[in-house]
């Protein structure tokens, strides 16, 4: 298959600033700024990419290598669709399923769902768009933040450990899992689950993911697929 997205090299430069800034509030200005100077901001609107998160998952590819031809994916907190769409380049069409309480712009070759993947009846619309067993269940998902660290800490958590729980019913033997976690990383109970089921568990911060920000993403590879591993509970 011919790799529609290369490695992309992206350069900085000069600071941009916000010519209306007097008519505007600090914070929308200091967001504007950051936009407006992002490498991967400016990168991703020249090569007509959904969002600058695509270099996240590209960037996380680079370094272990889960995307292959033919391998089916699951995309959680799939808007605007840049995963998604690296996701189809890479593994085909018609092999990914993604899902988000935003609408997604369609993507030839991927199906969406619109809504709460934590609600039952929307993991089975997922369930029964699949013809079989997945090899990738990636999340970028994130709940809105309240400003208190522990309150959005557990928040984050439960959106990983719930799906979690729904990659052990779906993902194939050497499976992948890939979530996107905050607050320093996961959680000694998240850890030993993700072990238990899994045959090499990472943590990585991809190069595109901005340096103020406490994200990484934790990467589970080689699934056991064992019925009796437990979820944690």
């Amino acid at each position: 298959m011919t790799d529609k997205y290369p490695n992309i090299s992206v350069s900085r430069h000069k600071k941009t600033w916000v010519k209306s800034a007097k008519c505007r509030k600090k914070s929308s200005v200091r967001w504007l700024e950051r936009q407006l100077n992002d490498p991967y901001v400016a990168e991703a609107k020249k090569q007509g990419f959904r969002s600058r998160a695509i270099f996240k998952i590209m960037q996380l590819n680079d370094r272990f290598k889960f995307f292959k031809a033919g391998k089916k994916v699951v995309d959680l907190g799939a808007a605007p669709g840049g995963w998604s769409q690296i996701a189809v380049e890479k593994c085909g069409k018609n092999n990914v399923v993604g899902i988000d309480l935003l609408e997604i712009d369609s993507i030839e070759g991927a199906e969406f769902i619109q809504g709460d993947f934590l609600e039952p009846e929307n993991q089975q619309k997922i369930l029964d768009l699949l013809k079989g067993k997945v090899d990738i269940v990636m999340s970028d998902m994130a709940a809105a933040t309240t400003g208190h660290a522990a309150t959005d800490h557990l928040r984050i958590m439960i959106l990983v450990e719930t799906s979690l729980n729904f990659a052990k019913k779906i993902l194939a033997k050497e499976g992948v899992f890939i979530a996107k976690l905050f607050q320093g990383g996961a959680e000694k109970k998240l850890l030993d689950a993700l072990k238990k089921n899994f045959k090499i568990v990472k943590h990585a911060k991809p190069e595109a993911s901005r340096k103020d920000s406490s994200e990484e993403y934790v990467i589970a590879t080689g699934f056991k697929n064992k019925d009796e591993n437990e979820t944690s509970e």
